[in-house]
């Protein structure tokens, strides 16, 4: 290759980027601005030009699908050895061939879930948990451990940052303790502790160090903004005291801070390695002025250390059509409008896979599954069993591999759908839900011969066989020619013609758990990577109510104002809502923490509750959970409970003042928590939190 050719067609950032072959590089990359490109040539100009070998190089990123992404452009440019591959195959694979030299005897068997040892740890503590706490539970034991918190420790971290636990913390511990001893005696392996061991491995014996670093010599990490101290770890353990790294994210697209992840090794790359070169990615190829102009808006008030490193994007692409804000008067009407303007957007020539609806939560889902089934539009549910995985798909695979050498002298594509028709691919989708996912699937395969042979066309069923296989070990999935139903965060990554940002209210955007300041922000960035997706139409809607004829009290997302026409102003609620300081009762210094705030004091001032109240408080919470089959934090947490029981509130005015009992909580639990303070049984009617013949929903 000529090293210079590479750098072909790359911008006046990326090429900067792309030259910065040796040291510690950091490149912040905003949304759309062509981050993977920068650092695919950069891999290419370095083996190109002598610098790295391309078996010496690893690229490591977060998701199959990103690897595979980046394992197609490198070969397309000439260096198809390099390995890009995730942290977990890439320590999968170290720790499976130096075990025997570091451990010995049988490789443990690797947990591909949780859920069915926690609930075995669960029972062993004398606990019973449904589906939803054990996923919860699973959630907290994966959080602990990438952050490495132990189990004796786990009290008191998350008591020092203030995290809330899904279940009493005590028993948290205790079923942690107890996964981890299971996993200890039946020789079970976790993907957590696959990275630590991995880790541990390369830095205490320098045998095995020195072979993983005479192998790899040249690193690059993709989405650096969400590696967490785990993740940081084992990079640390592959690096040793070389430098010839480069980090590429962007801070303000941090989403998963629940999970561990932290931008601060981003952040604080700079700080880090004083030497190294920083490159500033802003100009977006990938949507319109209009949707930049929004994305912009979106960061222009956010807060917190990410926002320090925030990148005001520079839109390339010519101008499109202005975003659109639309409010409703309940979820049903909403749901219907934007499956019928979906359908005006196939009708007018947008590819029904190039259009996405996104949601907070994976519950919002089926009213637009509903919505779009009526209207007769076909779509697709994103972070369903993975497609490779499918029967079906696993069946088509195996028949297709066996007609590699056919094909005669029809069209490839025509090929295909003749092979599948016998497997279920008809002409017209099938009735019935079971029987109309086969024939997505199926017709996702077809759809993937169509685009190669677009692409190449003189393409065989053999090159057709060969890129199936190879996205089968990437689980790289083709895209279905349907509507893309996804929840934000699985969002992540991907890109539409047309996303429709839907149920943008309080509660939901930000979620109603988002109570602290850093919490408020995640979900802030949460929704500029929804608004990022979008390449040209954008649509933000809410609806003021859940069901026709409810009470419209609903309140539009805070993020929208001075984005929608006649919005407030965010520059007034800023105002208000920093002069609304709170101080501590006891000693007056101004309160910071969310649990402290709850509380109107500083965590370690005398506390005055009635104790024998919180206990009444919790039992009843703990029966409301259970009769309504939600996480009882859901309901109140812990810290909004204390504050109730120093507070002893006698009316409905007085409770609301409280953080953390908003209007939908007031009018549902309100009554309830009353009688309780007041010394009294809550009336049946309210025993389970809401009156009889009421909504048990748990957004209104």
């Amino acid at each position: 290759m000529d090293p210079d050719r590479v750098l072909e067609g790359l911008d006046p950032e990326q090429l900067e980027a792309a030259r910065a072959l040796r040291g510690p590089v950091c490149i912040l990359a905003g949304a759309g601005t062509g981050k993977t490109r920068a650092i695919t040539h950069r891999i290419a100009h370095a083996v190109a030009g002598g610098v790295a070998a391309e078996q010496q190089i690893l690229a490591v990123t977060f998701t199959t699908r990103a690897a595979g992404e980046m394992r197609g452009r490198l070969r397309s440019l000439g260096a198809p050895r390099v390995q890009a591959r995730t942290f977990h195959s890439a320590a999968v694979r170290q720790l499976s061939y130096f075990w025997p030299q570091a451990v010995g005897g049988p490789m443990p068997t690797l947990v591909e879930s949780k859920i069915q040892e926690v609930s075995r740890a669960a029972h062993a503590c004398g606990l019973q948990l449904d589906r939803t706490g054990l996923r919860d539970l699973a959630g907290e034991i994966e959080w602990s451990k990438s952050t490495q918190v132990r189990p004796t420790d786990y009290e008191k971290s998350i008591a020092k940052i203030g995290r809330t636990a899904p279940m009493p913390v005590h028993d948290v511990a205790r079923v942690y303790e107890a996964y981890e001893e299971q996993c200890r005696d039946r020789n079970l392996l976790d993907f957590e502790s696959m990275l630590e061991l991995t880790a541990a491995m390369i830095v205490e014996n320098p045998q095995i160090a020195e072979r993983v670093r005479a192998q790899y010599r040249y690193f690059v990490v993709d989405e650096f903004q969400d590696v967490n101290p785990l993740q940081k770890l084992l990079l640390d353990a592959w690096l040793g005291d070389r430098d010839d790294v480069c980090v590429v994210g962007d801070p303000n697209q941090t989403v998963y801070s629940f999970a561990g992840a932290t931008p601060g090794y981003l952040t604080g790359f700079s700080a880090a390695y004083p030497h190294a070169t920083v490159v500033r990615l802003v100009r977006d190829y990938r949507s319109t002025p209009q949707v930049v102009g929004v994305a912009n808006g979106v960061l222009k008030h956010a807060r917190g250390p990410a926002a320090e490193h925030r990148l005001e994007l520079a839109a390339q692409r010519p101008d499109g059509p202005d975003p659109i804000y639309t409010e409703y008067d309940d979820e049903p009407a909403e749901a219907t409008s934007v499956a019928r303007r979906i359908g005006a957007l196939i009708d007018s020539g947008v590819p029904a896979r190039e259009i996405a609806v996104l949601f907070r939560t994976n519950a919002q889902s089926a009213a637009y599954e509903q919505a779009l089934a009526d209207a007769g539009v076909a779509y697709t549910v994103r972070g369903a069993t993975r497609f490779f995985e499918r029967p079906e798909i696993r069946q088509a695979v195996h028949t297709l591999r066996g007609a590699r050498q056919g094909g005669g002298s029809d069209p490839l594509a025509q090929t295909v759908r003749d092979i599948l028709a016998p497997l279920g691919l008809t002409p017209e989708p099938p009735e019935g839900r079971q029987a109309r996912e086969r024939w997505e699937s199926l017709a996702a395969l077809a759809q993937l011969a169509e685009d190669i042979a677009g692409a190449r066309p003189g393409a065989s069923m053999g090159d057709f066989v060969e890129e199936l296989e190879a996205r089968v070990a990437t689980e790289h999935a083709p895209e279905y020619e349907g509507v893309t139903l996804a929840s934000l965060h699985s969002a992540k990554g991907l890109e539409w013609d047309a996303v429709f940002l839907v149920g943008l209210t309080e509660g939901l955007m930000p979620i109603i758990f988002a109570e602290s300041a850093d919490q408020v922000e995640e979900e802030r960035r949460l929704f500029y990577v929804g608004v990022t997706r979008a390449r040209e139409h954008l649509s933000l809607s809410w609806a003021l109510a859940r069901s026709p004829g409810g009470r419209k009290s609903r309140k539009p997302s805070r993020f929208l104002d001075g984005l929608r026409p006649a919005s407030p102003s965010l520059a007034n609620r800023e105002n208000r809502r920093q002069a609304k300081l709170v101080c501590c009762r006891i000693c007056g210094n101004t309160l910071t923490g969310a649990a402290e705030r709850k509380l109107a004091r500083c965590a370690d001032c005398p506390a005055d509750y009635d104790e024998a109240l919180l206990e009444r408080l919790k039992a009843w919470r703990r029966g409301v959970a259970e009769e309504q089959r939600i996480p009882a934090y859901v309901i109140f947490t812990d810290a909004t409970l204390q504050a109730v029981a120093e507070h002893v509130p006698a009316d409905k005015a007085a409770l609301s003042r409280l953080s953390g009992v908003g209007a939908v909580k007031l009018e549902r639990y309100g009554d309830a928590v009353l009688a309780l303070c007041a010394g009294d049984e809550p009336a049946a009617e309210y025993r389970e939190g809401v009156p009889h013949g009421g909504r048990t929903e748990q957004a209104d």
